[in-house]
């Protein structure tokens, strides 16, 4: 799901930053960017789109060589896009390959749809995830769908977050505890 952040008015073809109507609309499109009137933050995470009544398509990949012009004016709608890493779910299926099979480090948590502190410690679950891309996989796994690999584990509360190395469970941590608390066990196993 993206997220307007800004919008911006691009003036009309007879102001002085928009090429002649005999440029294709790749080239316009180009012409535009690249002027220094007309500058777009070089941030990270975002698209840009195209509202206009006009017919031509003017999305960043693909712009309709139908029209021999850009059209007279439009708003540029900036949206931020899913830039966080998602925590993939870990199923009774994928269990060995994922968790016990895994050369790196994984963190696993347990949690359930209806428990509020599984809800509070998720945003950190998914910026441990970012923060420790490429020396920690982390998943999740629903104790409802997968009750037996929760038996196994001991798991008789919720959130729990397991933390394996070489397939063997190093150390669990239970409730919705503090992002340090969680990176202190980390540290410990990378």
């Amino acid at each position: 799901m993206a997220t307007v952040l800004e919008s911006l008015t691009v003036p009309s073809r007879s102001s002085a930053i928009l090429p002649k109507p005999t440029t294709t609309p790749v080239t316009a499109f180009a012409s535009i960017i690249n002027r220094r009137s007309l500058r777009f933050p070089q941030l990270k995470g975002l698209k840009i789109r195209f509202h206009s009544s006009s017919t031509v398509n003017r999305s960043l990949g693909s712009v309709s060589q139908s029209s021999s012009r850009l059209a007279c004016a439009g708003r540029i709608v900036c949206e931020a896009q899913d830039t966080a890493v998602k925590v993939p779910a870990v199923t009774d299926a994928t269990w060995k390959s994922l968790v016990l099979e895994s050369e790196s480090p994984v963190l696993v948590e347990f949690w359930a749809p209806w428990c509020g502190p599984c809800r509070m410690i998720h945003p950190v679950i998914d910026e441990l995830a970012n923060q420790y891309a490429g020396k920690l996989k982390c998943y999740k796994l629903n104790t409802d769908d997968c009750s037996s690999i929760a038996t196994e584990y001991g798991i008789r509360s919720i959130p729990t977050v397991i933390i394996f190395k070489n397939g063997e469970k190093k150390e669990a941590i239970i409730g919705a505890v503090p992002k340090t608390t969680l990176t202190t066990s980390i540290e410990k196993f990378l």
